[in-house]
């Protein structure tokens, strides 16, 4: 078996939590080849894990134990999901982020995610939990959500006829205090909410008076560029350039993939904003990609040349991720928006930098999820995400189950998003004032 491996500093903690838990075709009875297949993909993940986890004691975990109950059940496994539930038991007794088997059915989307079938149908919504309701914080438009005439600020009451806050309340409970809250709140319903391109989906909305609204939307292909990256599923990249109140710079962009395309795009960004009062980077949302990118993005505000962003470590080495300046930098305030569906590469970029001079992070606390991790097909189609790396960032904090915590905290509410307003956002605007005012 040929394995192509790439290194990827953080891999979209979001996009495979919503992937994996889809169910492919079962299959009536398993011929001697797939068990034989099956065995021993177990055994090439035990493997791996045993030999490249950057911890070599697995926080105590008793890993041949763990490969001696779970074995049999691969074994006698009657259908794919049976043995690939199995595996993922196994790197589950982990606890930690970016280790995951990514179904063989979701390769064949890779090559033409358009058609209709697949898990790739999106509806543009963008929304987030507030107090146990979940609400719209951005329609894309032209997406089947801003055709529907769904607008920020609207609650998602029910999809396709399951009623949605029930589901919250024992997700809250038990993630409570706990930095992923936020983002499984938000996967309960990304799952829903997603399906095969072109089939229908019925949510029933509050809108902004109160009243229920029923739409339908015909699920479409993401928005953005496809951006396919190893083995892993595909990524999709939308960037976006703005000037705000004061003559504020403002760039986002939805994952850390495509440095060709997004490097260039975030150079010539911040060229326009060299004599902005300050420049606003939001990685909300943003669930990571390669990690190398944010050091290539925090050279466009870093002075000093070495600057040391955090460490990675793996099992035999420890590597200082260093920032190098570009030959013009910005020297305004630069404030960093993130927030609990900030994960992986974001946060390492966002942690990374907090703390830098003229920076500020505004927000809520990311996701914890910053391993280092690679993809591989294994020898039954199916493939595996894991982590070889440890990220602690430049205040000596490890960010894996812990976040990035924001200098200034900053959370949405319902009655902003209708009203057409972004507290955090206005929150870094008005520091950024505060620091214009200040040099003045």
């Amino acid at each position: 078996m040929t394995r192509h491996t790439r290194l990827i500093l953080g891999a979209s903690l979001a996009v495979f939590a919503a992937l994996v838990i889809s169910p492919c075709p079962a299959a009536a009875q398993p011929s001697p080849e797939t068990v034989r297949l099956n065995v021993e993909s177990f055994e090439y993940v035990w493997k791996t894990i045993r030999d490249q986890h950057f911890d070599p004691t697995l926080g105590g975990l008793d890993w041949q134990a763990v490969h001696d109950e779970l074995l049999p059940k691969v074994q006698n496994a009657q259908t794919a999901e049976e043995a690939r539930a199995a595996m993922t038991d196994m790197i589950g007794r982990l606890h930690q982020s970016h280790f995951a088997i990514i179904p063989a059915s979701l390769y064949k989307d890779i090559d033409a995610p358009a058609k209709k079938g697949g898990r790739g149908g999106n509806t543009g919504l963008q929304f987030r939990v507030i107090d146990g309701r979940a609400i719209m914080t951005f329609v894309a438009p032209g997406t089947p959500g801003e055709l529907a005439g769904v607008r920020p600020g609207w609650e998602i009451r029910s999809i396709d006829g399951e009623e949605l806050p029930p589901i919250f309340e024992p997700i809250a409970k038990e993630f409570e205090g706990k930095p992923r809250k936020d983002y499984y709140l938000w996967s309960a319903v990304r799952s829903r909410i997603t399906g095969p391109i072109g089939d229908t989906l019925t949510a029933v909305f509050i809108d902004g008076e109160n009243r229920p609204a029923e739409r339908s939307m015909i699920l479409a292909e993401p928005q953005g560029k496809k951006v396919v990256f190893g083995n892993f599923p595909p990524f999709y990249l939308t960037y976006r350039t703005d000037t705000l109140a004061d003559g504020v710079g403002y760039f986002t962009f939805s994952v850390f993939f495509d440095p060709v395309t997004l490097m260039p795009a975030f150079g010539k960004a911040m060229q326009s904003f060299m004599n902005a009062p300050g420049v606003v980077i939001d990685v909300r949302g943003n669930p990571g990609g390669i990690g190398g990118m944010g050091m290539g993005l925090a050279g466009w505000f870093v002075e000093e040349k070495n600057v040391a962003m955090g460490t990675m470590r793996t099992r035999s080495d420890t590597l200082k991720l260093v920032v190098n300046p570009r030959a013009k930098v910005y020297k305004g305030p630069v404030a960093i928006l993130v927030d609990g569906l900030s994960g992986s590469s974001a946060e390492i970029f966002s942690g990374g930098a907090q703390g830098l001079p003229r920076v500020r992070i505004f927000g809520s606390r990311t996701i914890g999820a910053t391993l280092p991790s690679a993809a591989e097909r294994l020898p039954n189609g199916d493939g595996f995400q894991y982590a070889f790396a440890s990220y602690i960032a430049r205040n000596g904090v490890e960010l894996e189950g812990e976040g990035v915590h924001p200098d200034v905290e900053v959370r949405p509410t319902r009655e902003a998003l209708l009203a057409g307003r972004d507290p955090a956002l206005e929150a870094a605007i008005d520091w950024i004032r505060e620091q214009h005012y200040k040099g003045e």
